[in-house]
């Protein structure tokens, strides 16, 4: 399964691990672009430089794990595409492009489920999506949560995150709730 990431779900640190912990267990293929990158790159900047940097950093290291992940749209494809908001036209070019088979993000109201049914598109939520994988394998993601709890209590000045409360956090309610029991 191929799924385009949207920005909001790359940016945030804790959902980005979860989602690429997911790919790394093989259960499904990432795509993105470079605008969606530096849009992220972008977002960081108000971290800070050392943000910036932070971001720079990570997504060279996504690139280099998934080379064949960076996709660009098909010269001419955007100006046949409608979405309510024109900027978000290049990641659903950039998906029917990969032939991506879902977008994951947060962003619905700009995704319409019937825009992207006419182009053979769905749109997920990464709660939903990473709860569909929990359902599937449960002993992966539930490691892979607590990986993911693991670097963000090392990287935390208090280090007293539950699993419930970081995936809460990190817009994961579902998944928070299913890896707390």
């Amino acid at each position: 399964m191929k799924l385009l990431l949207d920005t909001c779900v790359i940016y945030p640190t804790v959902m980005r691990e979860m989602l690429m912990g997911a790919a790394r267990l093989g259960y499904f293929t990432p795509l993105w672009s470079t605008r969606i990158l530096e849009e992220w790159q972008h977002a960081a900047k108000k971290l800070g430089p050392d943000g910036a940097a932070q971001a720079i950093g990570d997504a060279a290291l996504l690139q280099a794990h998934w080379p064949n992940a960076l996709i660009a749209p098909a010269p001419g494809l955007e100006a046949r595409l409608y979405l309510p908001d024109p900027a978000d036209i290049h990641v659903l070019a950039v998906a029917i492009a990969g032939h991506a088979d879902a977008i994951v993000t947060l962003n619905n109201k700009d995704f319409p489920r019937h825009t992207l049914a006419e182009e053979g598109l769905e749109r997920i939520t990464p709660d939903a999506l990473l709860y569909e994988f929990w359902l599937k394998d449960s002993d992966g993601i539930e490691a892979l949560g607590t990986q993911v709890l693991a670097t963000a209590n090392q990287l935390s000045d208090k280090g007293d995150w539950t699993i419930r409360a970081l995936l809460k956090k990190a817009r994961l309610p579902r998944l928070a709730k299913a890896l707390a029991t």
